[in-house]
């Protein structure tokens, strides 16, 4: 009996961990958005493939240029391969990045209109998309919380405050899922994602200035 109400009590202190967590988080970042820059879907799909194994900043010098040369997909589709490669040259693998762009701006004119798709499973239909670009589009801009965007901020961040131990993208976002309400999902990545860039970065964490070192059992840790 004993035993079984320790459980309990365990899982009621985490729960409200969780919910601290999510507090301060809004506390911080109110309003925060998608750190890449965008007008529309078909720019946010385009920016997200580029966005592998890149900074956002570096995306963000590269897109202006990108969607000036090709405004939508069908201007995309018919890219000369060169002249793309060469625009999106900086933001690396930018042979696989071309090809994926290009290839994602066919399959939307050959089956979905030119748009860019509203559910996961077209999203993922697309070349050069898998969950984490398929649940940026949905969340950013649609309003859709399929699942939870899993970036290395989110990584990072999630494992360092425990809300997982998997170091898959997959099996973490599974675990977020599960640790985080639904309503929560879209707008707890993007909060993660800034939290990671500004203080729990990396290779030189801010704990001291951190507004969840108390809740954080890396900090504890060190």
């Amino acid at each position: 009996m004993g035993a079984k109400r320790s459980k309990t009590n365990k899982t009621e202190k985490e729960q409200q961990r969780i919910a601290d967590i999510l507090r301060r988080l809004d506390d911080e970042y109110p309003d925060v958005e998608c750190a890449l820059h965008h007008q529309n879907p078909y720019q946010l799909l385009m920016a997200t493939i580029l966005s592998a194994q890149c900074t956002d900043v570096r995306v963000n010098m590269v897109t202006p240029a990108l969607f000036e040369r090709y405004p939508s997909p069908k201007e995309l589709a018919a890219a000369e391969a060169g002249e793309l490669q060469e625009l999106i040259h900086s933001t690396g693998f930018f042979r696989n990045k071309a090809k994926s762009l290009k290839g994602a701006a066919n399959e939307m004119l050959a089956s979905f209109k030119g748009r860019v798709p509203e559910s996961m499973e077209e999203l993922l239909s697309l070349p050069g998309v898998a969950r984490k670009t398929a649940n940026v589009v949905l969340g950013t801009a649609y309003g859709i919380s399929e699942g939870v965007v899993v970036d290395t901020h989110v990584k990072r961040l999630s494992n360092r405050l425990e809300l997982t131990h998997q170091k898959d993208p997959n099996k973490i976002e599974k675990d977020l899922i599960r640790e985080i309400p639904r309503k929560r999902w879209i707008q707890f990545s993007h909060q993660l994602i800034h939290h990671g860039r500004r203080v729990c970065k990396a290779r030189s964490p801010q704990c001291g200035k951190c507004v969840l070192n108390d809740l954080c059992p890396y900090y504890h840790g060190l």
